[in-house]
């Protein structure tokens, strides 16, 4: 899979992975604040990496396969490697079955998974439903309705001008892309890795924010679980903590990436 890569900076590496609808253009506020050189990724089906019509290439153990090919190219033994919701779940997926790749993991709003299999049921259903809303409806009808979502909804502070601007990324995303991302890297779709936590012997970061009471529970029982793991909640931040407050988040990364 040839995906797009932007490189930016000088220093050791860290590789961002954007959320659902996002892609490197996303971490627009970020990525030039890090002392790093900076390696933004568009995953599978979003921004300018391709979007195939086959759905069993949109899985997790596909784009970690992707995602290690990256770092062979670059020439990249080890790395940093933050990503946020949807790029979290790809971020930790890696770091399960290719931790000698890592030298740090850093986990904005994400989940190792959906426990209980009637609910992934459940989840996996919803995705494909609106799988086929995006590809019947259109995207700007999707985006729209995705916007709606009191989870993404951006924090009070963050201006019109923010707020649009996130809003016209979302909508050049392909929908066939955003379609098969559902359907293959979609919440449902990721198995469980709960029980495989304690053998992630990786410094691992948590960052959620405050108003984001959900992944603030689920970042808590991580950092229990996780043997080398510290958590950062973010004030006035919800789950797109990147988004919400840049500077901080900003802050929390670079502090992060000073640790041993």
């Amino acid at each position: 899979m040839a995906l797009h890569v932007e490189i930016d900076g000088a220093g050791s590496p860290i590789v961002l992975l954007h959320g659902f609808t996002g892609s490197a253009r996303a971490w627009d506020e970020v990525a030039p604040h890090l002392r790093a050189r900076v390696i933004r990724v568009d995953l599978i089906g979003h921004g300018q990496s391709p979007s195939p019509p086959d759905p069993g290439l949109y899985t997790l153990d596909h784009a970690t396969r992707d995602l290690t090919e990256v770092l062979d190219r670059l020439g990249l033994e080890r790395v940093d490697l933050l990503g946020y919701s949807m790029g979290g779940r790809v971020a930790l997926h890696f770091a399960v079955h290719a931790q000698h790749r890592l030298r740090r993991l850093i986990l904005e709003s994400a989940s190792p998974g959906i426990e209980d299999a009637a609910e992934r049921a459940r989840r996996v259903a919803s995705d494909d439903a609106l799988a086929e809303r995006i590809l019947r409806d259109g995207l700007p009808a999707f985006v729209e309705e995705w916007e709606q979502q009191p989870l993404l909804r951006p924090a009070a502070h963050v201006s019109q001008t923010a707020r649009a601007r996130q809003h016209e990324l979302r909508l050049q995303n392909d929908p066939l892309g955003l379609a098969n991302s559902l359907r293959g890297m979609g919440t449902g779709q990721q198995e469980p890795l709960w029980s495989q936590l304690p053998s992630l012997d990786v410094p691992a970061h948590l960052v959620v924010g405050q108003n984001d009471t959900r992944y603030c529970a689920v970042a808590e029982r991580m950092r229990s679980t996780l043997p080398r793991a510290t958590l950062e909640v973010v004030p006035e931040a919800g789950h797109t903590v990147h988004a919400d407050q840049p500077a901080a988040f900003v802050k929390v990364v670079q502090c992060a990436l000073s640790r041993n």
